[in-house]
């Protein structure tokens, strides 16, 4: 038999890889990890050890063994410690009981305790035959119904009326405590948790806020922990800009993407799914844009697996780094992919001793990274890649419950003209259904239709599936949690309690202008500000280019995005940016044309672009133009002094010789005298002979005056120059 390797044997003798490496470490044998390999002792060693193991586990009947032995103890030590002896006596239950009633066998510790405190003082211990009365007590004591009748759990909103009925009161009681407080409330008005709790404390009651759905909360977990199904890998292709990765992708799904990319560069996420061997993979292509690092995060923090795409002949880049570091983060397993192995500079050894140092060590190296070599062009080694996402997903066993609501994180969102606000969602437990109400950020809707990444209409969507959903009341923002409710109605509370919070949080964050800040900014300097309303196809390049706008701000110059949003440049955002002296940027879209008609009738400076790189570049430039110039001194000539002359009534009067460039009327002045500046100012008169004249160039005589300043003498120099603004770079 010839060497193999771990997962190999684990999928041999049907048990998973995790177990496997667990028995061998019992036995002294070295594996670090599934693909470890094991020689031929190994594996006949481990085959017979689990045969014996199977025989063997035929009578255990060791459950009467500890209930006898725990119960004859207490009572050969009553009297050394009565308190430990009782505690013993109340811990069997835990093995008599059978599994199903396990569950309630501490309900009230404390209580038992203090019963028994009060017979140790009498010297009375219970003895091995009292044991079951008082294992009867401990499990079947239910709790005080006071204090499960006093606590109420509430969502992120609750009308009056709920309210109500949850205290078991009438309405116009709670009503009128609201008035009590000053909050003028009808019937159906919504309140938020802290105004819930506040009520629910005048009435005796404890409020236990829970976050979306969570009044089910609790039952759902133990349902998903009962109903969990393997589930399909979501995997992450991540790497630098034009190593390869949405070639990958379509080596992969042999489908063409890059070609409608603009540039080749993709600009938004892509979620699609591959079938393998028969079973599935979720994949998500995340842009390699360098200032796209906010929509590369987000994938990171969805995914189950990330896939490192490194250029054979390029080795490890700045983005390279980046996606390592945010798939650390996100604490995630790493398959690096070594592309481009079929160009002739490849060096795949070279990337991986790079990748050595960034501390992703191969496992031909002793390390525990898996490297696959491929070419994306040639479709080489993408089976084997594949082969190795699915084992690593095997290790990580992933898990959802089916069945329970949906659960799921928005991928991205747009607005599209003829079908609305579009989604897409990956969800992560439960299955979707079209026609099921659900809330996502402070939107909300119900599912008119769902689609694939094909664009075909599907009716569920299952854990670790992407789907295009339709029937939103706006766009949310990508990274929005997204979770199906009860019905539409508690849809429509939590969207409308979850958009006046938003607000409340805008509404704080606009600073009002006091003296105090006043004087603070006018010490500060004139700080500047350009305005930018931002408007583009989906809302994750919304983001990402507000990221890389907001990076050039500084201290003399703020930029602010004050409007973003997915969609097409309207009349609105034209009329914003005009109120607001902004400038409008649209990215992968354009104006209607009516906008573009205010635009040029207002004269509201509107820019459209496709690649991120010219937006960055030409904000870059406007920003330059709004800094302060920075005033560089220009000297424009020198004149030595021959003859001081004084007249009266004028002052003293410099017979000079212009020795360099030129001296001109009123221009700035210096007087230098061994090396030392003496004076600074300005030239007050210019004269050749009896004339008043404007300038002097090099080689004439003139008499010059300098403005308040009479103390010059012979040999002295005067120097004219003059200050220009030199724009200022960021």
């Amino acid at each position: 038999m010839s060497n193999l390797r771990v997962h190999e044997l684990a999928k041999n003798l049907g048990m998973t890889s995790k177990d496997l490496i667990a028995i061998l470490a019992k036995e002294g044998i070295s594996a670090k990890s599934h693909m470890s390999s094991l020689d031929t002792e190994a594996v006949e060693l481990i085959t017979e050890l689990l045969k014996k193991d199977k025989t063997t586990p035929a009578a255990p009947p060791v459950q009467a063994e500890p209930a006898v032995v725990k119960k004859t103890k207490p009572a050969g030590k009553k009297k050394e410690a009565p308190l430990r002896d009782i505690a013993a006596l109340v811990e069997p239950p835990r093995v008599v009981e059978p599994p199903a009633r396990v569950i309630p066998e501490i309900v009230q510790p404390k209580e038992a305790v203090t019963a028994v405190a009060a017979t140790v003082g009498t010297a009375e211990v219970a003895t091995p035959k009292q044991a079951p009365e008082a294992e009867t007590q401990v499990s079947v004591a239910p709790p005080e119904p006071a204090e499960s009748g006093k606590v109420i759990r509430i969502g992120e909103a609750i009308t009056v009326k709920e309210l109500s009925e949850r205290l078991s009161l009438k309405p116009q009681e709670v009503i009128k405590k609201l008035i009590e407080m000053k909050v003028m409330a009808s019937i159906n008005q919504l309140l938020d948790v802290e105004a819930a709790r506040s009520i629910a404390e005048k009435f005796g009651f404890r409020v236990e806020g829970a976050a979306l759905g969570e009044e089910r909360g609790e039952v759902q977990d133990a349902e998903d922990l009962a109903g969990l199904e393997p589930r399909a890998p979501v995997v992450t292709i991540m790497g630098h800009v034009d190593h390869g990765k949405t070639s990958l992708l379509d080596a992969i799904r042999k489908t063409n993407v890059t070609g409608g990319e603009a540039g080749g560069i993709t600009q938004h996420i892509g979620a699609y799914e591959v079938q393998t061997n028969g079973r599935k993979i979720t994949f998500l292509d995340t842009p390699g844009h360098e200032a796209f690092t906010a929509m590369r995060s987000r994938g990171a923090q969805v995914t189950d697996i990330v896939v490192l795409v490194v250029a054979a002949d390029d080795g490890v880049m700045p983005q390279t780094r980046e996606a390592i570091a945010h798939a650390r983060a996100a604490k995630v397993p790493i398959v690096v992919a070594v592309n481009k192995i079929d160009k002739p500079g490849a060096n795949p050894d070279r990337v991986r001793q790079q990748l050595s140092d960034e501390g992703l060590a191969p496992e031909a190296w002793g390390g525990d990274t898996i490297y696959v070599d491929v070419s994306a062009k040639k479709a080489l080694g993408i089976e084997s890649l594949l082969e190795m996402i699915l084992l690593q997903a095997d290790i990580l066993e992933l898990q959802a419950n089916p069945n329970r609501p949906a659960k799921g994180v928005i991928i991205d969102s747009k607005l599209d003209r003829g079908r609305g606000p579009v989604a897409t969602v990956l969800i992560q437990s439960g299955t979707l259904r079209v026609g099921a109400p659900f809330v996502s950020g402070t939107q909300f809707g119900k599912v008119r239709a769902l689609l694939n990444y094909r664009g075909h209409k599907i009716d569920v969507a299952g854990p670790s599936t992407p789907a295009e959903v339709l029937g939103l009341s706006g766009v949310p923002s990508a990274g929005d949690s997204f979770m199906v409710v009860s019905d539409d109605r508690k849809a429509r509370q939590i969207s409308a309690v979850r958009l006046q919070k938003q607000r409340d949080k805008e509404r704080t964050r606009m600073t009002r202008v006091t003296l105090e800040d006043l004087f603070a900014q006018i010490q500060q300097g004139a700080v500047k500000d350009l305005n930018i309303v931002l408007k583009a196809d989906v809302q994750g390049s919304v983001e990402a280019i507000s990221d890389a706008l907001e990076k050039l701000s500084t201290a003399e110059v703020r930029l602010k995005v004050i409007h973003g949003d997915a969609g097409g440049i309207t009349e609105t955002d034209v009329t914003l940016a005009l109120a607001s002296n902004a400038i409008v940027i649209g990215f992968s879209v354009r104006p209607t044309p009516q906008a573009q008609q205010l635009a040029d009738r207002e004269q509201v400076d509107m820019r459209l672009y496709t690649v991120i790189y010219e937006v960055v570049n030409d904000i870059r430039a406007a920003m330059e133009g709004l800094l302060e110039p920075t005033m560089k001194e220009k000297s424009l000539g020198r004149a030595e002094v021959r003859e001081v002359f004084s007249i009266t009534k004028i002052g003293t009067i410099a017979g000079c010789v212009v020795s360099d460039g030129l001296i001109s009327r009123g221009s700035e002045a210096r007087l230098v005298r061994d090396h030392v500046i003496v004076y600074e100012g300005k030239v007050g008169s210019l004269r050749r002979f009896k004339e008043d004249v404007k300038e002097v160039l090099t080689g004439y005589e003139c008499g010059i005056g300098l403005e308040r300043f009479n103390d010059i003498k012979v040999g002295d120099i005067i120097e004219a120059f003059a200050f220009e603004a030199v724009a200022r770079k960021l």
